[in-house]
């Protein structure tokens, strides 16, 4: 006990003022003992860590579905891409680093197969869907490490951060604020390595508005956002870029969504992940014993529907397209 007593006391002793204290967190929906090691805080970025959800990371799409080639960021890359560059800023604001690593190691653990094409395809199957909302689902309810809850009973301040990395609903904690904006440093400066890599851009394609104001490579580009997001945030209570950067940013985000995200070669596969999910969605509702085979357990009827998006969500690129072939492709005779 004396170990963690010792990190929130040092807490108080370093930390800015605008700092989220552990100490002070709104606690766990189920109360259980505190360890004798770690913070509440710690314990959660270890439960992420651990959990299934955030190992099958390593096989959902990023930016390119399937990509040939061991260099393309997966969306497990990406959050520990996005962790490092929040852990910079907090550790330079002297905010909490442990509540800034855990929401950026959990902020995508709801996304789909095949990247945003899958995410945008429950949404139209379901009627509602976004990634923000399902990493919620996960760890306050489909992940089940013990009998007596539900999901991985994370802190207040850490659930808000993850649900609050994009949308419209900001996070409260300045750790929570971090993730948000790093979430974006991150993926518009690997999506272009990326891109670059696969041919679909060059560097003399960006803007030149772009290269002037943030920097001609990765490096220089995300060393310059950093350093701006902390001297634009030093001794405020709000995580802000200045004008200038947060334009420029604006205005490179707008460019890949129409080079890369939408208006890609690369993206024309795309077309197909909504008849894959459509397929999925209407079979598993279809058969429900199939599913309660899959996941080795009863579903609630009255949550059924809910749990095949459940099901859908949680796939990796890989075992989506290999329950295709299991379900919907003629398999070749073999006599027993």
């Amino acid at each position: 006990m004396r170990l963690r007593l010792e990190s929130t006391q040092r807490e108080k002793e370093y930390l800015s003022p605008y700092a989220c204290f552990v100490g002070e967190s709104k606690g766990r929906v189920y109360d259980e003992e505190e360890c004798e090691v770690r913070t509440a805080f710690q314990r959660d970025r270890d439960r992420i860590v651990h959990c299934k959800a955030f190992r099958r990371l390593k096989s959902k799409t990023q930016v390119f579905i399937a990509p040939e080639g061991d260099h393309y960021r997966t969306r497990l890359t990406h959050t520990l891409e996005v962790a490092q560059v929040s852990r910079t800023v907090a550790r330079a604001l002297c905010l909490n680093e442990d509540l800034t690593e855990a929401i950026a190691l959990g902020h995508d653990l709801g996304h789909t197969p095949f990247g945003h094409a899958g995410e945008a395809a429950l949404e139209l199957l379901f009627g509602s869907f976004q990634h923000n909302e399902q990493s919620l689902r996960v760890v306050e309810f489909l992940e089940r490490p013990k009998k007596a809850y539900q999901g991985l009973n994370l802190t207040y301040e850490v659930r808000e951060g993850i649900l609050g990395h994009t949308g419209p609903n900001k996070p409260t904690t300045m750790e929570g604020q971090i993730v948000r904006i790093c979430d974006r440093v991150a993926y518009l400066n690997h999506d272009i390595e990326d891109s670059i890599r696969g041919g679909l851009l060059c560097e003399d394609d960006l803007p030149v508005h772009v290269i002037e104001v943030l920097g001609v490579t990765r490096t220089q580009r995300i060393g310059l956002m950093v350093k701006d997001l902390i001297i634009h945030s030093e001794g405020k209570n709000e995580i802000q870029m200045s004008e200038p950067v947060k334009q420029a940013t604006d205005e490179l985000r707008n460019f890949l969504y129409q080079r890369v995200y939408i208006g890609s070669a690369a993206k024309l596969e795309e077309a197909k992940v909504y008849n894959v999910l459509r397929m999925f969605y209407e079979y598993y509702l279809s058969h429900p014993q199939f599913l309660e085979e899959r996941l080795g357990h009863k579903v609630d009827p009255a949550e059924y529907t809910l749990g095949v998006i459940d099901y859908i969500a949680g796939m990796t690129d890989s075992y989506a397209i290999a329950e295709l072939q299991r379900l919907f492709l003629p398999r070749g005779w073999a006599r027993l």
